[in-house]
């Protein structure tokens, strides 16, 4: 029962150091974190659907900037086209140039203005546009924006084609008529595009916003930053211009300039020019940071401090009683009872119900021991009752069969009443070295065949010559039932070597007894005149052999070097019990040889 209980407690004391992973702050943790991500999932389902709002709200600011950009462009357009009809009939008087020159120089945002006539000749010029006339104002005829006035429209706008010396601009060409309809040429201002440059400034657009002004085939003709309108630097912005002439507007994404961004489109005047605006495309991430408190931190934070304050109420609640209690049976697992939980005393109430069951199972752990030590001791004294009688009424017999060893007179009987006496002393040894000893369960056979040899000389030394004895063993702790037939087998050895050996003489005995592995070697050596007949067919040698079967041996006689007999029997070596505490064999075990 002892050692079961300590097995008990050793398996107790592995089950209670499990891995953190294993723990219940873990396990804690884990269900706390899946209880509470639903605040985090919503949180971030909140998130993308206000992200979602937010970049419908984006895209309709920057088609709300593009429609405003297209109406500020266009009311300057709106201007130059009133101006160009209230010169119609001025046109023709004989001060043309003057008072077109005085526009030109009285107006912000002209560069010239000029009447062409219906044949696409210059008739009339502000003075900047009559001394460097370009090519295309010279002659007209085969303009594209010409051949639309002369089709029929009303107002063409067109870049004018560069010239060296001269600053990019729009052509707005204004037709006219005569008074039966009849096309009658055109007056035209040029408009320089710088004065034309679209606004970035509206505190609506986001961050890194950029505008600019396209013609009909999509291509730029002024940007604040042209590169933020080129795709992948190379291929011009086109495919939105027929939505916005249909619509009156076009939003579209596309990669330009290195990042994905934004455009929104609107019509400028008629089909000819087109208001862009471009924007970085926002990511979840940069959108975020616009209201990262409320979005992000808000759900964040109240995960964490619900998750911490459970983690901490648990650890002071549940977690740290587990700790004392595992402290505890730990100190159980060691064999000491006599601690009780007292501290649990404050814990919740299934902690004390858990606490109290586990002081009433160590109180009645050292009540039954307390009950098995008693019961052990008294049966150990017992069995030294019993081991002590038996002994005594071997000895008894063997006292019986001494006094009836001396009433005979035949020496072969005296001789055979002799060796049974030998015999029974030797199971009498057995006895008196168990009872002797501090545990009755086993006993060292090395220091058994020690005083066994030592006792078959001293009961013939007084009968003949002087033998000498000495004894080599190995230490190896038996069960008693193996040492029976042992000791026996060393009687009939010793008792042979004295009859036959030393008769008349005297000698030297040597035994030995070797442990090698799963075989073992007791051997007895005599220096007499060697093997006869009669040891080998005599009634000691059958019995020799009779014990050494009870061992799973055999036995041989063998001369021995330089003269004299060695018994020997070899056998497989008992099962050695290694004991609790070597006091308990009174004495110390010696090492293997």
């Amino acid at each position: 029962m002892v050692r079961l209980g300590r097995a008990f407690g050793r398996g107790l004391g592995r089950g209670l150091a499990q891995p953190k992973f294993q723990g219940i702050r873990f396990r804690l943790g884990v269900a706390l974190a899946l209880a509470l991500l639903p605040i985090l999932l919503l949180g971030a389902f909140q998130a993308q659907q206000q992200f979602r709002d937010q970049d419908i709200e984006r895209r309709q600011d920057l088609q709300l900037a593009a429609e405003r950009t297209a109406a500020s462009a266009k009311a300057r357009l709106d201007t130059t086209s009133v101006l160009l009809q209230a010169l119609r009939p001025e046109a023709l008087e004989l001060f043309c140039q003057p008072r077109l020159t005085a526009l030109v120089t009285r107006l912000d945002g002209l560069d010239g203005l000029a009447r062409v006539t219906a044949t696409g000749h210059t008739t009339c010029a502000s003075q900047a546009l009559a001394a460097n006339t370009p090519p295309w104002l010279m002659d007209a005829r085969s303009t594209p924006w010409f051949q639309r006035l002369r089709s029929g429209e009303s107002t063409v706008l067109a870049r004018a084609p560069a010239v060296s010396g001269q600053e990019p601009g729009l052509i707005v060409a204004l037709r006219l008529e005569r008074p039966l309809g009849a096309f009658d040429g055109a007056m035209i201002a040029i408009i320089p595009l710088t004065a034309l440059q679209p606004d970035v400034d509206d505190p609506a657009l986001p961050e890194d916003s950029e505008a600019a002004l396209t013609d009909a085939q999509g291509r730029i003709l002024t940007a604040t930053d042209p590169g933020a309108f080129v795709l992948e630097g190379r291929t011009p912005l086109a495919g939105w211009v027929d939505r916005a002439r249909t619509d009156g507007s076009s939003i579209f994404e596309a990669d330009s300039d290195g990042r994905h961004r934004v455009f929104a489109g609107a019509a400028l005047a008629g089909r000819d020019v087109y208001a862009l605006i471009s924007a970085p495309a926002p990511g979840l991430l940069s959108w975020a940071r616009l209201n990262p408190v409320n979005l992000l931190l808000m759900p964040l934070a109240a995960w964490l401090a619900a998750f911490l304050s459970v983690m901490l109420f648990s650890e002071r609640i549940v977690v740290r009683w587990l700790d004392y209690l595992e402290r505890v049976a730990a100190i159980y697992a060691r064999g000491r009872f006599s601690v009780r939980p007292v501290q649990a005393v404050n814990a919740p109430s299934e902690i004390r119900v858990l606490a109290r069951t586990l002081d009433e199972l160590a109180e009645n752990i050292t009540t039954r021991d307390a009950a098995l030590l008693a019961s052990v001791e008294e049966k150990d004294a017992l069995m030294r009752e019993i081991h002590h009688r038996v002994k005594n009424n071997l000895q008894i017999i063997s006292s019986l069969l001494s006094m009836q060893q001396r009433a005979l007179t035949d020496e072969p009987a005296k001789a055979a009443v002799g060796d049974t006496r030998q015999r029974i002393a030797a199971l009498a040894l057995i006895y008196r070295t168990l009872y002797q000893s501090d545990d009755l369960r086993y006993a060292d056979a090395r220091i058994f065949l020690t005083e066994l040899v030592g006792q078959l000389i001293a009961s013939e030394s007084g009968r003949g010559h002087l033998v000498t004895s000495s004894v080599e063993a190995d230490s190896l702790v038996v069960d008693p039932d193996k040492l029976a037939p042992l000791a026996l087998w060393l009687v009939e050895a010793v008792t042979n070597a004295q009859k036959h050996a030393f008769a008349g003489r005297g000698g030297d005995l040597k035994v030995r007894f070797r442990v090698q592995g799963e075989q073992s070697l007791l051997e007895v050596q005599d220096n007499g005149p060697g093997v006869d007949e009669t040891m080998r067919a005599g009634v000691g040698r059958t019995l020799m052999g009779a014990f050494a079967k009870q061992l799973r041996g055999t036995v041989e006689m063998v001369p021995a070097e330089g003269g004299g007999t060695i018994a020997r029997m070899t056998f497989a070596t008992p099962e050695a019990i290694i004991p609790t505490d070597a006091a308990d064999l009174g004495t110390q075990p010696q090492p293997r040889r």
